[in-house]
Parts: structure tokens; C-alpha cells; sequence
């Protein structure tokens, strides 16, 4: 039998067991400034999709956001930064692929920066498309080293 890569919508709606709460390694919990009995959250994709689609135009969240929500709904002590982005990255593709097959229902990724207001370079497009939809939206993109911030995010932070 050949081998099929799942598509990113599949990837988006295959759980794999999630969401489940773990205790932390004690490297991770060192790492994390978190104590070793801490419960850590792995959230489900389709999670972090549900609420990165609540954004609206011309708003913005951060990734710390989406932890902190996720981590507050399953009562955890924090959420896992590791999975939460590389989840925000599988609902990007999912949502380009949606668009790419004349499907509505996208999720606005480009409104989900990285802490301090940081564009995300692994979105569908990189930084240049995150920054054209941004700009798009009315936001002002400025360089900081080689990261691209929006000029006073905290102001379009939507709180949910």
C-alpha cells in the first residue's frame, strides 16, 4: 500500500488523543520556570483553530495568548508553547489549502503574532504575505534587527 501524505485540513482534525495534561519533565519544568508538579496542557489543533477564528478584522492575539486561554479552559497551569505554534502553523496551511479549493470558513492566521507583536516567518507566504495581510487590515509593519513587529500591537489586542 502507497503511502499518502494527509492533507493540512486532515492534520488539523486528527487529534491524536489530545487534548491531555502531563507533568513535565524536570528539564522542561527547569526550562519553563515551572514547577515539576505543574500541569502542562497539550491542546488539540482544531483548538487553537477555534480560537485564532476569533479574531476579528483588524485585531490581533498573540500565540502567549492562545496558551493562556487553552490553559485556563482545561484548568492548567500552562499550555505548551511547542505544540500550540506548531499547531497555529498546521491551521495556517490548513486554512490556505481551504482557500486554494474555493472553500470558505478561513481563519485569519495572519491576525496571531509571535510575543512582542513578532511576525511568524513559517505562515503560509512567510513574513512578506503575514505583512500584506496585515497591512491590508490597516497595521503598520516595522523592522526590529531582522524580525518584523506591528507598530503598537498591544493597541489591536483583542481580548477574548
Amino acid at each position: 500500500m502507497a503511502y499518502r501524505k494527509k492533507s493540512w485540513q486532515e492534520k488539523l482534525l486528527h487529534s491524536k488523543g489530545l487534548p491531555k495534561i502531563e507533568r513535565p519533565s524536570a528539564k522542561i519544568a527547569k526550562r519553563w520556570g515551572i514547577q515539576p508538579d505543574a500541569k502542562v496542557l497539550i491542546p488539540a489543533p482544531i483548538e487553537v483553530d477555534e480560537i485564532m477564528k476569533q479574531v476579528p478584522y483588524g485585531k490581533l492575539i498573540t500565540i502567549n495568548q492562545i496558551r493562556k486561554a487553552l490553559a485556563s479552559k482545561h484548568k492548567a497551569d500552562v499550555c505548551c508553547p511547542l505544540t500550540t505554534g506548531i499547531f497555529a502553523v498546521i491551521v495556517a496551511y490548513a486554512s490556505e489549502e481551504r482557500k486554494a479549493q474555493g472553500k470558505g470558513d478561513l481563519t485569519p492566521y495572519w491576525r496571531i503574532l509571535k510575543g512582542g507583536g513578532v511576525l511568524n516567518e513559517k505562515y503560509p507566504g512567510g513574513i512578506e504575505n503575514q505583512m500584506h495581510l496585515l497591512k491590508k487590515e490597516g497595521h503598520t509593519i516595522i523592522a526590529c534587527g531582522k524580525k518584523y513587529i506591528v507598530k503598537d500591537f498591544e493597541k489591536y489586542l483583542f481580548e477574548f
